[in-house]
């Protein structure tokens, strides 16, 4: 097959949603399908074998990192050349809006995915009053594409209650060669303790923006006597948790990747993850597959990965409590944490890239097969 993917963010910006589409695009390749990226550019122009079209954009005001490229005649002539087979459109707002429409124009089957939970986003920013419309323009939308996919049961069903249809779930995936509990290390817990390696270790890595919800993060690393907190990770926030955070033992690590973001959770005593609009969580998966235990808030599509007791522990996102209470119960489990471990990782090994990207090869051939969902009218 050949597949021309849309995406509203690619390399070499680093998040969740990359990640998935950096392994997605590896693995399709490896498995002789053929990729055409289309994204803001980034100054790449190949990627595992995949070209990649890069198109210029501004800074979104709300959120430097990331870029609004607008749609131009030069992605229509690429890609007429490329001749897809289908079109894939990745958080369609505005580069994927040329997607969705060459996909009409071209009369080339459309397939569009939901990973940023943006109406939930809004009132992080002082925008909430916007939320029915946001709905309203995702709609108009994603109901142009013959199958929408999402990343969690708990977001197909707010999709489908929100109108949004043909809706069906796109499973996760996670590195486990990358992410695993043999990267533990002395040396890392020093760095991310700043010293301190026989402190508690609390762990955070992602992005440091408001919709994550971090300074949450606070009154827990203050419950846990002499503990510490490393936030992994950079964004638009980074200064305002700067002073948030300010005279607690919290270390800003910056970026990592690789096996030393691998070795940061290995080393870590537990991922604290507070946010309450996530499609998914990738970040959990991977914590998950290095062994290091989770408290997550109970929202979203966390609830498919994390159970509760079991390789981690939920919380109500309504409780400002409830992180403080499942944090401290985890530390109490002494040796028993072992076990969580134990079962975080197992958890995480049932979820590999290959299997996420052959179902993804499945959903596109039913696309492929004219009969199999009509477009929206």
């Amino acid at each position: 097959m050949r597949i021309a993917l849309f995406t509203e963010t690619f390399l070499p910006k680093v998040d969740g949603i990359v990640t998935r589409l950096k392994h997605t695009v590896e693995h399709l390749q490896r498995m002789d399908d053929q990729v055409m990226v289309f994204s803001p550019d980034g100054g790449l122009r190949e990627y595992k074998g995949a070209s990649i079209h890069g198109v210029s954009g501004m800074a979104f005001p709300l959120y430097p990192e990331l870029k609004l490229a607008l749609p131009r005649p030069s992605i229509g002539d690429a890609l007429e050349k490329f001749n897809p087979d289908l079109i894939h459109v990745v958080n369609p707002a505005v580069l994927g809006l040329a997607g969705v429409f060459y996909a009409k124009t071209l009369n080339i089957p459309l397939i569009a995915s939901y990973h940023t939970h943006l109406p939930k986003y809004l009132e992080h920013y002082g925008l909430g009053v916007l939320e029915g419309v946001m709905w309203e323009l995702l709609k108009a939308v994603h109901n142009q594409a013959r199958l929408n996919l999402c990343t969690s049961t708990a977001m197909e069903r707010e999709l489908s209650g929100h109108g949004i249809e043909r809706v069906a779930v796109w499973q996760r995936g996670v590195d486990t060669e990358l992410f695993r509990p043999e990267l533990a290390s002395r040396a890392m817990r020093d760095r991310l303790t700043q010293g301190h390696p026989d402190a508690p270790l609390l762990l955070y890595i992602g992005r440091l923006s408001a919709e994550k919800e971090i300074d949450r993060i606070k009154p827990v690393l203050e419950s846990i006597p002499g503990a510490r907190l490393a936030l992994v990770g950079g964004g638009p926030y980074q200064e305002e948790l700067e002073q948030h955070f300010a005279g607690t033992n919290t270390y800003f690590a910056g970026y990592m990747e690789g096996e030393e973001l691998g070795s940061a959770y290995a080393s870590a005593d537990v991922f604290v993850f507070p946010s309450r609009t996530e499609t998914l969580g990738l970040v959990l998966l991977e914590a998950m597959a290095a062994g290091c235990p989770v408290v997550a808030a109970n929202s979203g599509g966390i609830p498919d990965i994390v159970t509760d007791g079991e390789n981690g522990y939920l919380f109500d996102p309504k409780d400002d409590q409830g992180a403080i209470a499942a944090t401290q119960r985890l530390f109490e489990l002494g040796a028993e944490r072992e076990t969580l471990r134990l079962q975080a990782r197992a958890e995480a090994e049932r979820w590999g890239w290959n299997a996420a990207t052959r179902q993804l090869q499945d959903f596109y051939r039913k696309v492929l097969d004219k009969g199999a969902m009509p477009l929206a009218a």
